[in-house]
């Protein structure tokens, strides 16, 4: 398969050699099957390639793609005229590279500054250290030509406001808009409701938002009504925010440690991801609302828990992944009962991971292990992450129990060094009769669905220890219908000859299913 570096150079080969032996087939092309062709080449190529001829000068003027990430800038003399008088002959000389984003800024303004007046921008991409002076006239000089995408990660001595410019541009239809430390702030709700009228995609990183309590509703119908796509990161002070963008489908909301209150109701939804947001050490209360009919996709990872969760109609789940992270000595009733609301919820998804401290918390109290989860009818996949040992083991019954139609279990099992477990000897164990074992025997019949419908268990991080035989055996002894069993060794053992010993008192247990294959890695 031909690389994009390998392409970048036939294509330059091609349009050189075309001048090169006096018959310019290429430059006959239409200017929007060229600008297709110039997309794939970096944009330093592209202007190096203006000076060939005036049809090619033109080309240059009209290129609607400006992506200047790939390239970088001298600080001295002009970067317009450096490249404009670039001789072919030498194409593969290396310019300055001690290039700095002031001159990254003026080349920018250069290459602005010679477009034609009803050449339209369709992508500007920028990457710069400046002033926000400076920010706002590249952003202005871009809307007054039309741009449509505007990808623009800025760094600034202090902080700066939102530019006002991009607001109030009826052509924008994708916002990138990434700060560097110290942030951005927005202006008035008043003034953002009344513009972004057309934008389809918005994605805000490093904003402050604090003292802002207007802008919280922001995001609704009246200031975003053709708002598909949303990503927030990082925004300082949000502590509450409601959306209810009435065609957002896609949603992600990342780094938002003081965020107490999410109020998410799209009828549109279909992604959502939420990672590393609320603070455990909140004072006041934290709930989330999630209400979508036509969420696909759910990612709710690295979250504190809620004192409150509610999930509402998710009934075109797919798949959900969970990880919870709390202390475990912190957990009371109202988190407990949360946790449960919050699984129900995901009661319609055909796949569910849950990872970090999910299946720890189902297990913390033993009358955890007794509230029932909604059962996931249509869930086929289950993974699970844990540290596992015996104290975990009510929360994994429960799971089990609450998917009667799972096919494929895979247990990812993390090594916790604080963790003593037991190691496995087949003579004590059988000598002492496991409680392990008894408490999973004394489950068989409330997991009977589940045990009639899994046919494949993939177990990674599989060790000698107790608690791994014993769900083993359970489920060799138990899954009617099984038919491959992974286990996959943690790490290398030092004492080869005892795994292998394990491995063939494995391969002796009893089977519910014939056609059940063992496989070790």
């Amino acid at each position: 398969m031909e690389t994009r570096s390998v392409k970048k150079k036939r294509l330059l080969d091609e349009i050189y050699a075309s001048f090169s032996c006096g018959e310019d087939r290429i430059s006959d092309l239409p200017d929007a099957v060229l600008h297709h062709i110039l997309f794939f080449l970096p944009i330093k190529s592209i202007a190096k390639l203006s000076v060939l001829s005036k049809r090619w000068r033109h080309l240059w003027h009209t290129f609607p793609d400006l992506d200047f990430t790939t390239i970088n800038i001298p600080s001295s003399s002009s970067a317009y005229n450096s490249i404009s008088k670039f001789n072919p002959k030498g194409r593969n000389k290396k310019l300055n590279a001690n290039w700095t984003s002031a001159g990254r800024a003026d080349f920018i303004d250069e290459v602005l500054s010679v477009r034609g007046k009803n050449s339209g921008i369709r992508v500007l991409r920028f990457h710069a250290n400046l002033s926000f002076s400076r920010l706002n006239a590249l952003i202005r000089g871009a809307v007054k030509h039309e741009v449509q995408e505007l990808d623009v990660e800025v760094a600034t001595n202090d902080y700066f406001n939102f530019p006002r410019s991009a607001i109030t541009s009826n052509t924008l239809r994708v916002l990138k808009l990434k700060s560097k430390y110290p942030g951005f702030r927005l202006p008035p709700s008043s003034i953002m409701k009344n513009g972004f009228k057309n934008l389809f995609s918005l994605s805000l990183s490093c904003l402050i938002m604090y003292e802002q309590p207007s802008l919280h509703d922001l995001f609704t119908d009246t200031a975003f009504p053709l708002l598909k796509k949303l990503n927030l990161d990082g925004c300082s002070g949000l502590n509450y925010l409601h959306i209810s963008c009435r065609v957002l489908e896609e949603f992600i909301l990342e780094n938002c440690f003081q965020l107490e209150h999410l109020d998410i109701t799209c009828p549109k939804l279909e992604k959502l991801s939420v990672k590393s947001c609320f603070d455990s050490y909140s004072t006041s209360g934290t709930d989330v609302k999630i209400v979508g009919p036509r969420l696909k996709s759910i990612v709710w990872s690295n979250n504190t828990i809620t004192d409150q969760s509610c999930l509402e109609n998710l009934t075109s789940l797919i798949e959900a992944l969970v990880g919870f992270f709390v202390l475990l000595e912190d957990l009371g009733a109202m988190k407990l009962r949360s946790v449960s609301n919050f699984l129900s919820g995901l009661s319609h998804s055909h796949s569910l991971v849950l990872e970090n401290q999910s299946v720890e918390i189902l297990s913390k109290n033993n009358h955890m292990a007794g509230i029932s989860l909604r059962p996931f009818t249509k869930l086929r996949s289950l993974e699970l992450h844990t540290g596992f040992h015996k104290h975990n083991i009510p929360g994994l019954a429960n799971l089990f129990k609450s998917s009667p139609a799972t096919n494929t279990l895979i247990l990812k099992i993390t090594n916790e060094h604080n963790i003593q477990r037991r190691k496995w000897n087949r003579d004590l164990w059988q000598l002492s009769n496991s409680g392990e074992e008894r408490f999973w025997e004394s489950q068989s019949n409330a997991m009977n669905s589940f045990l009639q419908h899994l046919k494949v268990v993939k177990i990674h991080g599989f060790s000698e220890c107790e608690s791994d035989v014993s769900l083993v055996k359970f489920l060799l002894k138990h899954g009617k219908v099984l038919q491959e069993m992974f286990l996959c060794a943690a790490e290398k053992s030092r004492d080869s000859l005892h795994r292998e010993r394990i491995k063939s008192q494995i391969m002796g247990f009893s089977k519910a299913s014939c056609n059940a294959k063992i496989v070790f890695r």
